[in-house]
């Protein structure tokens, strides 16, 4: 039995607690744990969880005890003992205050909020509680009298799995996390970094790269090309922001429907003037006028020229003074015509691309025979990596060109779980169980496929519901089911990427290089080895081999 302190100090006031810490030491489980006097600030106030209760496999109680008789009258609880008869605040709503502020105090501490089982208790050692006694917001079994205190585990365990709130039962793996933090030990185990801070960090260094900005203010036509986690889409929202500062009619687009929705929840909180227009180009094209149409060629081709032709009619007032475009290089040159129609002549454009995630290949067999729209931009190189850890970035360097560097902090080991590819979207569910288990918040993880869609993601693509999907997603609620190609320039925490095969091998590399980079603490890599290796070639062969073998059904690293 592990004691938080080892052996704590009962004053003599302490007497009820010292009775209820010995009982609980003594019935408890050898594998769970128990602390003493749990100090806890949240916001302004103040909270003491006289024991708590960290069992592993059940879920943790935060017990207040009371000495003396203890009596309760139409809502006033009164406490009897050596200094006489007094009014007291109700233990049971110190009890619920304490869990909750403890709540939300270990979350900011771990970055990751606390799901498990938890329940308030109150301990009356030497109270004689009647078996039907009952109130609102107690009932009694979260109340442990004189005879409970005896034997108090087994009743402890009842309230916290009946009456606990939380998802789930306390992973060991996550009570390890808080026991650390409840002892106060530092900088023992870097497995274990506060994934928050990271990703904080990887925050602050991002918004440095505004000095790019800074530095090219004076020039009007830039593209900014740049690797995976180079800080692409905040370089291009804090972009548009200067541009409308300064009274400009400004474009800011993309082409996935994902970014767009990020995009445009960016600027909707902007005090100062927005962007004319945010979001995707058809999208754009269609608000100005062209009828709609549906199949490859209308999008490709007929929508970017009737587009076109609309575009000689603009009026002054309608046409844009500034393009920015993220994931540029997803844009056809057709789209980039067209729409460049609708700017004024002297109209500043910043394109922030990475040219090693031309998924869509809009950019190897131009139907323009013309010079590239994108000619006359300066361009500008971002090589340093800033959104993942290390580790992350270290598994697809290989993709991302020569002078890519990271720059992020070491982080969390990749883990890589070998299946079969027929099998992979089922092991990823399992990941994502194990990952829940382990303490990660559900809405911390994404899981991204190669090939077919997960059913889930399946099923909104099908109820025409693709708009739905995309806010759930970024209400940032639960765990998230997407396709790589859909995933270009968003984020998490934690992506399971599951590999469950490839419809053109050709372009298997760049969808690899998409999936691996949009973890920014944790990733894992489920699928078969084989095809791993035919489709990212040796170079990520040898880096996942260096990776941390996972069985995610266990819960644990290998």
């Amino acid at each position: 039995m592990r004691c938080i302190p080892s052996e704590p100090l009962f004053g003599d006031g302490q007497i009820a607690e010292k009775v209820a810490w010995d009982a609980l030491k003594e019935s408890l489980p050898d594998d769970a744990v128990l602390a003493h006097s749990v100090q806890v600030r949240d916001g302004r106030a103040e909270h003491e969880i006289d024991i708590l209760v960290l069992w592993p496999g059940v879920g943790m109680a935060a017990i207040e005890v009371k000495g003396g008789r203890i009596s309760v009258d139409n809502g006033q609880w009164t406490q009897s003992d050596r200094s006489g008869v007094h009014k007291i605040q109700s233990p049971v709503a110190q009890s619920q205050g304490s869990l909750h502020a403890f709540k939300n105090w270990i979350g900011r501490q771990l970055g990751t909020p606390l799901t498990s089982r938890f329940a308030y208790m109150v301990s009356l050692p030497y109270t004689d509680v009647p078996r039907t006694w009952e109130m609102a917001g107690c009932p009694r079994s979260l109340v442990l009298d004189r005879e409970d205190t005896v034997s108090a585990a087994e009743l402890v365990r009842t309230a916290i799995e009946r009456e606990g709130g939380g998802a789930s039962p306390l992973a060991p793996a996550f009570m390890e996390r808080i026991v650390r933090v409840l002892n106060g030990t530092l900088g023992r185990d870097k497995q274990l970094l506060d994934p928050k801070e990271q990703e904080d960090a990887q925050d602050h260094l991002t918004e440095r790269q505004s000095v790019l900005l800074k530095a090219t203010r004076s020039l009007p036509r830039v593209r900014f090309v740049g690797g995976a986690g180079s800080g692409k889409t905040w370089l291009a929202i804090e972009k548009a922001r200067l541009l409308c500062k300064q009274g400009k009619r400004v474009g800011l687009f993309s082409y996935n429907k994902g970014l767009s929705q990020y995009l445009q929840d960016r600027v909707s909180n902007w005090r100062h003037a927005q962007p004319q227009f945010t979001g995707e180009f058809h999208e754009y094209a269609r608000r100005l006028g062209v009828p709609d149409g549906t199949g490859p060629a209308y999008f490709e081709e007929e929508l970017p020229q009737l587009l076109k032709e609309l575009a000689v009619g603009l009026q002054p007032q309608q046409r844009l003074d500034a393009v920015v475009i993220d994931e540029a290089q997803d844009f056809a040159p057709l789209w980039w015509e067209a729409l460049l129609a609708t700017a004024t002549d002297d109209a500043e454009i910043y394109a922030f691309l990475d040219d090693h995630q031309d998924v869509y290949r809009r950019w190897s067999n131009p139907s323009t025979g013309g010079a590239s729209p994108l000619e006359d931009l300066v361009t500008i190189h971002i090589d340093e990596n800033l959104r993942n850890t290390r580790k992350i970035a270290e598994t697809f360097r290989s993709f991302a060109g020569d002078h890519f560097t990271p720059r992020g902090s070491t982080g969390l080991p990749v883990r890589r779980v070998e299946c079969a590819t027929e099998d992979a979207l089922d092991v990823a569910g399992d990941c994502i169980d194990a990952l829940i288990e382990e303490g990660w918040a559900n809405n911390q993880i994404a899981m991204l496929t190669t090939k077919d869609r997960h059913p889930i993601h399946k099923e909104f693509f099908e109820n025409g519901t693709t708009a739905d999907y995309w806010r759930e997603f970024h209400a940032n609620d639960s765990e998230f089911y997407g396709h790589v190609l859909g995933f270009k320039g968003l984020e998490r925490s934690v992506i399971v990427l599951c590999v469950n095969g490839f419809k053109d091998l050709s372009r298997a590399a760049e969808q690899l290089y998409v999936g691996l980079s949009r973890a920014r603490s944790l990733l894992i890599v489920v699928g078969n080895s084989e095809l791993l290796e035919k489709a990212g070639g040796r170079e990520l062969k040898e880096a996942l081999s260096r990776a941390d073998v996972w069985m995610p059904t266990a819960g644990v690293q290998g």
